[in-house]
């Protein structure tokens, strides 16, 4: 067996790698589309290849000119190899031993997956390759999306919002939403990273984004205390809510709503027919905000990473 990135003459075969259990996929459109914007590239996808055949296949993706893969987006093994799971942690292996790191796996799931046959065995042996592979860590994300169906947020009564193009200024707004935070990737980054530079690659993360850095917002009290941030953005499905977040000393007084309002509001002035947006699982206050905001809980991501 052969594990080795991909060349640009394999297309053909690589697009023949059909996914068909309706997770954890790459299909040929988006395989196409995504090579050819740079959101895939040839050397971070990575084959098992064995007399000509090409056998298992993974896909990682990063933001167009980002010289890192960032998530691992799709795992697919031919229903020919008897041992799959064994097949994919190998593959996955000698992918993460030539990156030198070991991004994490994003996999959408239909809610109540794990009462759904089909999906529950569809991620089973993808779960176990990549805990072979090291990403032993699992977080599950609720995805949330807003459409006109939905009322429109009123406008905060209580809070003034500025644009700002100093990416410093929100730098230090980042570190001090981080303070706290029940956001689960966060909490990780700052265990090994100086609050201040994981809020500048926070900044930097978000910048990719197709959605405008003119688009994002601080909250200030009308007396001009900070109270948060409020990115509205995008991403390839179309606008989204990038990131909010309230300071350690206004929590607990419902501005996260008034942040979601303004994010929705200013997306659906431009014309957004749907707004996407998800959270940690387990960060309850947010997940309520978007459900008091009219945002409807679609499906999940489930994220293995390296812990």
């Amino acid at each position: 067996m052969r594990f080795r990135p991909a060349v640009e003459a394999d297309l053909d075969r690589l697009l023949a790698c059909t996914v068909e259990d309706g997770i954890s996929w790459a299909d040929p459109e988006r395989l196409k589309t995504f090579l050819a914007d740079g959101q895939y590239r040839y050397e971070r996808i990575w084959v098992a290849e064995q007399d000509g055949r090409i056998l298992a296949r993974a896909v990682w993706w990063s933001f167009a000119g980002n010289p890192q893969p960032m998530a691992l987006d799709c795992v697919y093994v031919d229903a020919s190899v008897e041992d799959r799971v064994g097949l994919a942690a190998a593959l996955l292996t000698r992918a993460h031993e030539a990156y030198g790191e070991r991004p994490a796996y994003h996999v959408f799931l239909p809610n109540g997956w794990r009462e759904r046959p089909r999906a529950a065995a569809a991620i089973a042996w993808r779960q176990e390759a990549a805990a072979r592979a090291g990403l032993t860590s699992e977080l599950e994300r609720l995805r949330y999306a807003w459409t006109p169906d939905d009322p429109l947020p009123e406008p905060s009564r209580r809070l003034v919002f500025r644009h700002e193009d100093d990416d410093e200024v929100f730098a230090e707004a980042f570190r001090r939403v981080a303070e706290g935070t029940l956001d689960h990737e966060t909490r990780q980054a700052l265990l090994t990273k100086d609050p201040l530079t994981q809020a500048r690659e926070d900044v930097e993360d978000y910048k990719q984004m197709p959605g405008d850095r003119a688009w994002w917002m601080l909250a200030h009290t009308p007396a001009g205390d900070l109270v948060g941030i409020a990115l509205p953005s995008a991403n390839n499905g179309g606008p989204v809510v990038g990131y909010l977040g309230v300071v350690p000393e206004h929590r607990g007084r419902g501005y996260a709503d008034d942040l979601l309002g303004e994010i929705t509001r200013f997306l659906a002035g431009r014309g957004a027919r749907r707004i996407a947006a998800d959270t940690d699982r387990g960060n309850v206050p947010m997940a309520r905000s978007f459900e008091r905001l009219g945002y409807r809980n679609y499906s999940i991501r489930l994220v293995l990473s390296a812990g």
